[in-house]
């Protein structure tokens, strides 16, 4: 036999903690974001989302994440829920010295990886300057 203590604020915590998200578990996707070389990366984690509900979108230096994962179906009674359902998105204010226009997006195993390259007119870059007594001298900026 299954004993249960009735607790009238349990559902209402419960949909706070959705809708607003807690200390341990925020509602937002959890993101790492690293630079390697001439290119950052950045992986969002999306388990149990399919590829074809996540949407990407760039305006001006604003990336825009979002994403759906379905609700459950409403066979049998739902013991526990802690995972986010529904639609959510999470957006990144990028860099001026990045090349929005090369974004490369990839989906595996629940996590959404984007490659964003550094823009060429950010990258070190030699300038020759010239003398008129000594000839041609190279200088890093």
């Amino acid at each position: 036999m299954l004993l249960r203590t009735t607790d009238p604020f349990r559902d209402f915590d419960r949909l706070t903690q959705q809708l607003l998200g807690s200390a341990s578990r925020p509602t937002v996707m959890p993101m790492d974001a690293w630079r390697e070389g001439d290119r950052f990366v950045i992986e969002f984690d999306l388990p149990g989302v399919s590829p074809e509900s996540i949407d990407l979108d760039v305006e001006r230096n604003v990336l825009t994440v979002g994403a759906e994962r379905p609700g459950r179906s409403e066979d049998g009674e739902m013991l526990a829920s802690e995972r986010p359902r529904g639609s959510f998105s999470r957006q990144l204010v990028l860099g001026d010295n990045l090349d929005l226009e090369r974004i490369e997006a990839s989906y595996d195993a629940g996590v959404l990886r984007l490659v964003v390259p550094v823009a060429e007119r950010a990258k070190p870059r030699k300038i020759e300057v010239t003398s008129s007594g000594q000839g041609n001298t190279a200088i890093n900026s």
